[in-house]
């Protein structure tokens, strides 16, 4: 079941990225989200109800309605027209849970895939944050973020986990050093990013001197 909330959300952020990109219709991709976010708040309630109840078990269940309640909030926020600084705030908060969750991924099971993958995460929320709160204009770097992450960090592992061979020794060799490009990557984004906004600003800057 992880894994194929795993494999829809991939799809989610994909269409999600492609919505900032200008290259998908809002409305219909909001009704996508709609889906998805019901499933990941419904799926996982089913699953601690029949669990054995232990915290760690539903530390690792409840993480999934974090993704379903963005979701569900981005849809309603996109198909109603809604001010999104509400959804900006959140996502500030869930970046915060995100950056506890890279931390026990650490210090409690060891996992740096798993650390390094929340990281990004929790990263794609603060942009959100950034976005839709402080009204950064930003979605064209959003997108590149978001589809990147769409791939790296839920469809292709998905598939991996789906196959069997997630958790090999080659794969995490190998999806670390990915992640780390990813990252590199964003880096990049971030600093031509920065460029553009400060080119922007001596620009304002002529035209109201001249």
């Amino acid at each position: 079941m992880g894994d194929v909330g795993l494999l829809l959300s991939g799809a989610t952020l994909f269409l999600n990225s492609l919505m900032l990109f200008g290259k998908a219709n809002e409305k219909s991709v909001g009704v996508f989200n709609l889906f998805v976010g019901a499933f990941q708040v419904i799926a996982p309630f089913y699953l601690i109800a029949v669990s054995d109840q232990n915290h760690w078990t539903i530390f690792n269940l409840a993480c999934i309605f974090l993704f379903g309640f963005t979701y569900l909030y981005v849809g309603v926020t996109t198909l109603k027209g809604l001010e999104g600084s509400g959804l900006g705030w959140y996502s500030l908060w869930v970046s915060i849970i995100a950056i506890v969750y890279a931390a026990v991924s650490v210090m409690h099971f060891h996992d740096i895939i798993s650390a390094l993958i929340w990281v990004m995460w929790a990263y794609l929320w603060f942009l959100f944050f950034l976005s839709m709160a402080l009204n950064k204009k930003m979605d064209a770097y959003i997108g590149k973020v978001a589809f990147v992450q769409s791939w790296v960090t839920l469809t292709i592992p998905a598939l991996l986990s789906l196959t069997g061979v997630w958790k090999t020794d080659f794969v995490s060799h190998v999806w670390f050093y990915v992640l780390i490009l990813s990252i590199v990557y964003f880096c990049i984004c971030t600093i031509r990013l920065k460029f553009s906004f400060n080119s922007k600003g001596k620009n304002v800057d002529v035209q109201v001197n001249s």
